[in-house]
């Protein structure tokens, strides 16, 4: 049975002790200036959803004062909260999934969502608990890849995603993040698409990076000018 939080059915082991080896070499590769060119800019209590192995922890800016970094799988939440010790601003590293975010409605002032949206079960339904913890205005900070713009490549992803997420955290090569943000509401300020391998021989993949903004959490009203 799953619990609220959503851990109990998101621990794939052999994969994440494979992630928390490699991720210092893919942040070397680029990784590191990717996220850290994601989170210029963010300031006061921030959010960060599938924190993995706490790679971006050393990379927020000092203007942010807190960070809740959610990390559902058992192995790589140790190895975050390892990092979190000797991160660069106050981080508390939590056991909790996307989907169930632990805070209050519009009590954030950010969210950073970094290679974590290709692999949530329902992409809408993390987005709209994003929305409902950001405040008015508040910023989504993301860093993901993304299905290839080109048809053969894309069909391909298609073909390989139901293979490859059993052996990958339940990674989906094929997600268009950047409309699944668009349609829940988000007003997007940037947005930067390039082509980036993990590793030396691995194929480049599609990613985005930028942010949006929310209008405030869904049911909320704007008041007018």
């Amino acid at each position: 049975m799953t619990g609220r939080d959503g851990t109990e059915r998101l621990q794939h082991p052999l994969f994440a002790r494979a992630f928390a080896r490699a991720v210092g070499t893919i942040d070397r590769r680029g990784a590191a200036e990717h996220r850290r060119r994601m989170l210029v800019g963010l300031h006061g209590s921030v959010i960060e959803i599938g924190a993995g192995a706490g790679s971006s922890f050393p990379l927020y800016p000092p203007a942010v004062t807190h960070v809740l970094a959610l990390e559902p799988d058992d192995y790589l939440r140790g190895v975050a909260q390892e990092q979190a010790a000797a991160a660069s601003v106050p981080v508390t590293v939590v056991a909790a999934a996307g989907e169930h975010i632990p805070a209050e409605t519009g009590s954030a002032d950010a969210v950073v969502a970094s290679l974590v949206l290709c692999s949530v079960e329902d992409q809408a339904a993390v987005l709209a608990e994003i929305r409902r913890v950001l405040r008015s205005g508040g910023t989504l900070a993301y860093y993901e890849h993304v299905r290839s713009a080109h048809p053969l490549l894309a069909k391909a992803e298609d073909v390989l995603t139901p293979v490859w997420g059993r052996f990958m955290g339940g990674c989906h090569l094929n997600r268009d993040t950047l409309a699944a943000i668009t349609a829940a509401g988000f007003n997007v300020q940037d947005n930067e698409r390039f082509g980036f391998a993990v590793q030396r021989l691995n194929p480049s993949l599609a990613h985005i990076l930028g942010t949006a903004t929310s209008p405030g959490p869904p049911g909320t009203r704007t008041d007018p000018a």
